[in-house]
């Protein structure tokens, strides 16, 4: 698939790096959670363990949201050590994955996995030229990866904060 990668780390063998999110969710994401609070700014990593559970490193101080990530890009991109990379691409442009999605009508990222994967096995010279056949792009993400994808962002570690509109309640 486009956006797997080898992680060099004892507890997970792959790593999603870079998936595209669009304007929009990113955006969206970003000014719904402005206000809340976080003592990190890469989740991925750094946490107190010492109860057994996550919980801010010693010492560190709870800030909004809006301080640590000042521009959505900063939060869509920092906040899982560059798992997704914030995008121009808008919902729908078949070039980025919303985060967001109503099930009855589809998923939209698997157009998105598609033509990354396309674009993965293509040729540097046809990448901005060429739109990728449907049977050509056949392999791309797993089924179950394509619909979890967007789930990944909701499962924060405990004690972080979290924004209410899209299912993150407080921590």
């Amino acid at each position: 698939g486009p956006f797997p990668s080898q992680a060099d780390s004892s507890w997970r063998r792959e790593r999603i790096l870079h998936v595209p999110l669009c304007r929009e969710d990113c955006e969206e994401w970003w000014e719904d959670c402005r206000d809340y609070i976080t003592c990190k700014e890469n989740w991925h990593k750094g946490w107190n363990w010492a109860t057994g559970t996550n919980r801010c490193p010693w010492g560190s101080m709870c800030r909004p949201f809006s301080q640590v990530f000042p521009r959505p890009k900063d939060l869509c991109e920092k906040i899982w050590s560059h798992s997704y990379r914030y995008t121009t691409e808008p919902r729908g442009s078949g070039r980025c994955i919303q985060m967001w999605f109503d099930p009855a009508q589809g998923n939209p990222n698997v157009v998105v996995a598609k033509y990354y994967a396309w674009k993965k096995r293509s040729s540097p010279a046809w990448m901005e030229t060429v739109i990728p056949e449907t049977s050509r792009a056949g392999s791309a993400l797993p089924w179950p990866v394509l619909l979890l994808l967007p789930l990944a962002l909701t499962v924060l570690p405990e004690g972080a904060g979290g924004c209410r509109s899209h299912g993150w309640g407080s921590l």
